[in-house]
């Protein structure tokens, strides 16, 4: 899940957030592991790509993806829960992993995905003011917090 919402392009997060997914999608298809891309902003989450296992994923495809708007994370955890739930139905013998790319700059406190096996939360907050809402939303839904910084380190080596 991608957070679009306007914060997100306040210290360039946005393109930050969207230069991992294509390491993270790259991964995928060389691990033919099938994935999918909801992106979430303004008023409404939309299913970018997948699920699918990725054939080609670059910079063209992800470069029109834009922010602005609010931070619908309610939508976009409702259209993640109904993909899990498909994934479930289709395999249920295998994990489904949940990552969400955001700033936690929301009002919204949306239940945990329950057939989300892993989930990750990827803080992507780079204001002054940190609000430390994507630690606080990952320790509710009982999942691992990692900074962007730090994903960016694990993605180098």
């Amino acid at each position: 899940m991608l957070d679009c919402s306007a914060s997100m392009l306040a210290h360039g997060q946005l393109a930050l957030a969207k230069g991992l997914l294509i390491a993270l999608f790259d991964r995928a298809r060389a691990e033919r592991v099938e994935v999918a891309l909801i992106c979430f902003g303004g008023a409404h989450a939309e299913l970018r790509f997948g699920p699918a296992v990725p054939r080609w994923w670059n910079e063209r495809w992800l470069a029109p993806i834009g922010g602005g708007g609010g931070t619908p994370l309610d939508a976009g955890i409702a259209r993640a829960s109904q993909l899990l739930d498909a994934a479930a139905r289709r395999d249920p013998a295998r994990e489904r992993h949940l990552w969400l790319f955001s700033d936690g700059r929301t009002t919204q406190w949306p239940a945990r995905p329950r057939l989300a096996d892993h989930i990750t939360v990827v803080d992507c907050e780079a204001s002054n003011l940190r609000l430390g809402r994507c630690h606080a939303l990952a320790q509710a839904w009982q999942g691992e917090c990692v900074d962007v910084d730090a994903l960016i380190d694990r993605s180098l080596s």
